[in-house]
Parts: structure tokens; C-alpha cells; sequence
């Protein structure tokens, strides 16, 4: 699970983050909203997970570490 999100993160990067998992890439400018949208959708398609953007909280969300606690959080309910 751990490869196939920092796979997704380095997609809508365009960095690979696998020697950064607790930097924010929100802001290293890495992400922005836009992308943000793109790492959403790709993790619920991926991960058959929901994560409503009403919801988002973004400082959950701001490094590698956490999007992947997150994900296995919400694939674990």
C-alpha cells in the first residue's frame, strides 16, 4: 500500500517523495489545490476509499507519512 501511495504522490508531484515522508509538500509547493483534487480521486480509485473534500482537512493530509496513516486508516473502516 505504502509503494502504490508514494507511486500516486510522485505522479501528481512529479517528485519522488519515498526520502521525504514527513516534509510537507503542500509547502515545498509540491501540491496545490488543484493536485489536491488529483491525489483524492486517485486514492479513493485506488484504494476503494472515501474522502469527502468538505471534509479535507489539509494538515492531515501535508506529507507522505500522514496520507499514508490516513489512507490505511479509512481502509481499515
Amino acid at each position: 500500500m505504502e509503494k502504490d501511495i508514494l507511486a500516486i504522490l510522485e505522479n501528481i508531484s512529479g517528485e519522488d517523495l519515498s526520502d521525504q515522508l514527513d516534509d510537507n509538500f503542500f509547502d515545498a509547493g509540491l501540491i496545490d489545490s488543484m493536485a489536491t483534487v488529483d491525489l483524492i480521486l486517485a486514492l479513493q480509485e485506488k484504494f476503494g476509499i472515501n474522502i469527502p473534500v468538505s471534509e479535507f482537512d489539509r494538515t492531515q493530509w501535508d506529507t507522505p507519512n500522514k496520507v499514508i496513516t490516513r489512507v490505511k486508516e479509512l481502509a481499515n473502516n
